[in-house]
C-alpha cells in the first residue's frame, strides 16, 4: 500500500514582519502568522486541494494551528494538535520553556482541532539539534502507525529538515522555507521524495 506524507512549514510569522511585537507579547514564542503568511498558506491551499489527504497533524504552536486552520477548511479535515511536531527548543532562541495558547482560547475560533487526540510526544526543554532531530524521527514512526492513509504534517524548519533526513537520510538537501510542501512517497518498500 502506498503511503503519502506532505510535509508543510507554517506560513510567515507576525514577528518576522514586525519584530517589535516580541517585545511585548504575552506568548512571545508563539506568534501568529502574518497577513502575507494567510495569503501564502491559501494559496498553498489551492494546490493541495485535489490531494488524497486523510489526516491533518500539527504542531500545537498558533502560526502551525492557523496554517492547519486554512488547509483544513479547503480539505474539510479535522487537525490532530501533535507536540512531536512542535518547534526546536533551542536555548539560543527561547529563554525559557514556550508558552503556547491554550485549549480555552482556542477552541471557540479553531472548531476543526480534535481535542481528543493526545500528542504521542512532549518535547523537553532546553533541546539540542540532535534532540530535535531524534524527536522528529520518533514522531514520524509513531504517526506512520497509529493512522492509516495519507497525511498532511505541518510544523516548523526542524519538523520538515528531521522527518525528511529521517524517511530520505543525509544525501538530500531540504529546503525548508516559510509555507514550504515537500512531498515523500513510500511505495511499500521506500520512501522516496517526489515534491520539494
Amino acid at each position: 500500500m502506498t503511503i503519502t506524507l506532505w510535509i508543510v512549514r507554517h506560513g510567515n510569522r507576525f514577528d518576522f514582519v514586525y519584530p517589535q511585537w516580541f517585545e511585548t507579547a504575552l506568548r512571545r514564542y508563539d506568534p501568529p502568522l502574518s497577513f502575507d503568511g494567510k495569503i501564502q498558506v491559501q494559496e498553498l491551499a489551492l494546490k493541495l486541494y485535489n490531494e488524497p489527504i486523510n489526516h491533518i497533524i500539527a504542531s500545537p504552536f498558533l502560526r502551525t494551528i492557523q496554517t492547519a486552520d486554512i488547509l483544513g477548511e479547503k480539505l474539510d479535515l479535522n487537525i490532530k494538535l501533535e507536540a512531536g511536531l512542535g518547534e526546536w527548543h533551542n536555548r539560543d532562541w527561547m529563554t525559557e520553556i514556550p508558552v503556547i495558547h491554550p485549549r480555552e482560547e482556542l477552541e471557540n475560533i479553531y472548531p476543526r482541532i480534535d481535542w481528543n487526540y493526545r500528542s504521542q510526544i512532549i518535547p523537553k526543554y532546553p533541546e539540542t539539534e540532535l534532540m530535535a532531530l531524534i524527536r522528529m524521527k520518533q514522531i514520524t514512526q509513531l504517526l506512520t502507525k497509529k493512522f492509516e492513509g495519507n497525511l498532511l504534517l505541518i510544523g516548523h524548519s526542524i519538523s520538515v529538515k528531521g522527518i525528511c533526513k529521517y524517511l530520505l537520510g543525509d544525501d538530500i538537501e531540504i529546503k525548508t522555507s516559510l509555507c514550504s510542501v515537500t512531498k515523500i512517497v513510500n511505495d511499500g518498500n521506500n520512501w522516496r521524495l517526489e515534491l520539494l
